[in-house]
């Protein structure tokens, strides 16, 4: 077993831990290559790692950086060399991964979006040869073609699990009526299935204020929760607190004429649900919130759940304290940041993780014989920047996720340490 990176405790798991190349090797920061590029290979190479991102066009700052991340991981003296393709060259995503298969890379990374995984997957498949995508769309997995991003349906899987061990039985979910809130909402039902759970009720809605508010009253069942109205007794008049005497004052009505009393309001019965899956961000999260409030909804009865996008500004979420999401534990990519950092006098973005764990399990396999899918695929998984993962023979990719809770005050913490055991389910 070797570490990943420094800082490591050896008691983490039985997985076999990913080599940060500038932690265990001769300390050289370069990639190995030649024509004066670092990480660039000029000729075919049965060894050769081959990288697919775009280098160029809207989303090259993703892609440089997803770059350098790689470099770092293959860094050591040793490793392989990386080839890469920009998607965005002549030709696009197809021309720059039969350009990459040309030359024999033994493996391929990315490429970046869903959309490219789909040009690229067939042409992988097609030449025998493994492809570890970036993209976060699941759909796109398929033996032999691994989805290395983190996947709505990782994140609502985990907050599941989470949830019934703490009692939650009866799901739902209030989602976005778009490709990201249909993905949350297909995870949940697989979800729910796979736990023998019964099927959770899926509301969708539009951005519209009043389709979201008629929406979350509809799921909540608000109308037929709402408390009958207060009862008003009659009470006769007489002494009292007030009028000691019970004598009537010029403005009071005559002695013994009934005077009304209430019986505080009460409260809402619970929805019929205990756990709430949302996927808002933005103007509309806001906006959900508001329903939320109007039709009574909060931690106090209901788990109310989110996306790992929340971790980006969960600072500003305090009317959902109580709330969870499911992310990678933060702290386990502070050695790679510092590195990274160091390096490239930047901080990585967090899918440049992606880029760097499979780059570091691309090099840990050639350096040990070769890629095949059971080295891939091996049951104990892989110890990655962001935590605990496993490649399945399916093309998914189980991800060990850590439950952050939102605070009071905005801002959150884990309630729910990531898994260090290497047999978590599947996702």
């Amino acid at each position: 077993m070797s570490r990943l990176r420094k800082g490591v405790s050896t008691g983490l798991a039985a997985g076999t831990f990913l080599t940060l190349a500038a932690c265990s090797g001769g300390g050289s920061s370069s990639v190995p290559g030649v024509g004066g590029i670092p990480g660039v290979s000029e000729g075919p190479g049965a060894n050769d790692v081959g990288l697919i991102l775009p280098l160029t066009g809207r989303n090259a700052s993703y892609g440089m950086r997803m770059r350098d991340a790689a470099k770092l991981a293959l860094s050591a003296k040793g490793s392989p060399a990386l080839d890469v393709h920009d998607t965005n060259g002549p030709g696009g995503t197809e021309q720059a991964v039969r350009d990459a298969l040309a030359r024999g890379d033994a493996i391929l990374l990315g490429p970046l979006t869903a959309t490219e995984t789909a040009a690229a997957a067939p042409l992988a498949i097609n030449a025998g040869k493994p492809e570890l995508a970036f993209t976060s769309d699941s759909t796109q997995a398929r033996p032999g073609v691994w989805v290395m991003g983190l996947t709505p349906e990782q994140q609502v899987r985990r907050m599941v699990d989470a949830a019934r061990a703490t009692g939650r039985k009866t799901f739902a979910a209030f989602l976005p009526d778009n490709a990201f809130g249909h993905a949350m909402g297909d995870g949940l039902a697989r979800a729910c299935r796979d736990a023998g759970l019964k099927d959770p009720q899926i509301v969708f809605h539009t951005m519209d204020v009043q389709n979201i508010d008629d929406g979350l009253k509809a799921l909540s069942a608000i109308e037929t929760r709402q408390p009958a109205a207060p009862v008003v007794a009659e009470t006769p008049s007489g002494p009292s607190a007030i009028d000691p005497t019970g004598e009537a004052t010029p403005d009071a009505a005559p002695a013994g004429t009934p005077s009304p009393a209430t019986t505080p309001a009460a409260q809402p019965a619970p929805p019929p649900f205990d756990a709430l899956v949302l996927a808002d961000t933005g103007l509309e999260l806001g906006r959900v919130i508001t329903a939320l409030q109007a039709d009574h909804i909060d931690s106090s009865q209901v788990q109310i759940m989110g996306p790992a996008l929340w971790k980006a500004f969960d600072g500003k979420l305090g009317a959902l304290h109580g709330a969870w999401y499911a992310a990678p534990d933060a702290h386990d990519r502070l050695g790679y940041v510092a590195q990274y950092r160091a390096l490239y006098k930047q901080a990585p973005s967090p899918v440049s993780d992606f880029a760097y764990d499979a780059a570091a399990l691309a090099g840990s396999l050639i350096r040990k014989g070769g890629v095949t899918v059971e080295a891939l695929t091996r049951p104990d998984g892989y110890m990655g920047v962001d935590g605990l993962f496993r490649l399945r023979p399916d093309g998914h990719v189980t991800r060990a996720l850590a439950i952050y809770q939102i605070q009071r005050g905005g801002g959150a913490r884990i309630v729910v340490p990531a898994s260090r055991d290497v047999a978590i389910r599947p996702s």
